[in-house]
């Protein structure tokens, strides 16, 4: 239970993810017409709606009622799969980048079960990589990249003491 409390307030922080992501796409849907390009500047922010039935990349199973069962199915694992490893934290910043990515997943999630798809609707271009443009995302997808980016660069950076930090 004592785990359980020393979560709460990164549960806030997953709450406030879930609530920017849903009213971000719910201003986008009814403000933008899908496939429509409004540009935020000349190249490199533009902001587009479109419906993703797949995954990060457009990655896809072919069918859009197979890819929404299993979407939620791995959803719903990797949800408790976070959760599990916040109760099991060791550190401040681990909590919190848990809570982003928690809510960024519940605010994808919340998309496919009510609407079969992932709204996204932010599209950069990052000169020269990979592709011409970055594929279409959102505020969940944001907040998942930027925990893993926290995660990644504290565990690189980072030296264990011996005493916890929470």
């Amino acid at each position: 239970m004592k785990k359980i409390v020393k979560l709460l307030p990164y549960f806030w922080v997953s709450f406030l993810v879930i609530v920017l992501d849903q009213v971000s796409k719910h201003m986008i849907k009814s403000s933008i017409e899908p496939g429509q390009i409004i540009k935020l500047t000349p190249k490199f922010v533009w902001l587009t709606y479109v419906q993703n039935t797949g995954a990060a990349f457009s990655f896809s199973f072919g069918n859009a009622d197979l890819n929404r069962l299993l979407f939620i199915i791995i959803s719903l694992i990797a949800i408790s799969i976070i959760i599990y490893l916040s109760i099991n934290s060791k550190n401040k910043l681990e909590m919190f980048s848990f809570a982003l990515i928690l809510g960024g997943a519940l605010g994808n999630l919340i998309d496919r079960i009510l609407l079969g798809s992932v709204t996204d609707f932010i599209w950069c271009d990052f000169p020269d990589l990979i592709m011409q443009r970055w594929p279409v995302f959102n505020l969940a997808d944001s907040s998942i990249v930027i925990a893993i980016i926290l995660i990644i660069g504290y565990s690189l950076f980072h030296k264990e003491t011996q005493k916890e930090q929470v």
